[in-house]
């Protein structure tokens, strides 16, 4: 049965890496870089200052530092604990892929820590800013799976490892979303 999963993934990898075309890599490598979200980051900055003041958005800093590090080094475990090679590393795939970046990345793809990570941020805001700034949320999430698709788009990742490092940023960025809610905003330190 896992064998069929993991073909039936590399099936749909081809699939979505074969839909890009050279007029839009340039967008796709765009949003999967680490600059793209930088305007992005310092908007959830100011509305922090505007919605939470200094003292406040110091430690919501410190809690995204943490929540970053903690999906960051959790893809790290299961990467090396499992050892799933990226899609430009398997032999089988690489002859029928598009890659879009000048170089592979490192061996192991499994899961996808941009896709953990920007999923993470919106999960996170998305929660914090849902009755100041509403539409936020729907931007956010939609910013996060394209990070994630790009991922796929540029053939880095697998769906499988986007898909889990999306659920896995879901996962944490409630439960610190919940975390600071209950030590910042509840206990009003």
């Amino acid at each position: 049965m896992l064998e069929n999963l993991i073909k039936k993934d590399q099936e749909l990898f081809l699939y979505l890496n074969g839909l890009g075309t050279e007029t839009w890599d340039g967008f796709w490598m765009f949003l999967s870089g680490k600059w793209s979200a930088l305007p992005l980051y310092i908007l959830l900055l100011l509305l922090a200052i505007k919605f939470l003041g200094l003292k406040k958005t110091g430690l919501l800093l410190v809690t995204i530092a943490l929540l970053i590090t903690c999906t960051d080094q959790l893809s790290q475990f299961f990467k090396y604990g499992l050892e799933r090679l990226r899609p430009c590393h398997e032999e089988e795939i690489f002859k029928y892929m598009r890659l879009v970046k000048s170089y592979c990345g490192g061996k192991y793809s499994f899961f996808s820590a941009h896709a953990a990570n920007s999923m993470v941020v919106a999960t996170f805001f998305t929660h914090l800013f849902r009755k100041k700034v509403p539409f936020l949320g729907a931007f956010l999430i939609a910013w996060a799976i394209g990070v994630g698709y790009s991922r796929i788009y540029i053939g880095v990742h697998y769906p499988a490892d986007v898909i889990m490092g999306m659920f896995v940023g879901v996962f944490f960025g409630w439960l610190f979303y919940k975390l600071f809610r209950f030590t910042v905003l509840k206990l009003n330190i």
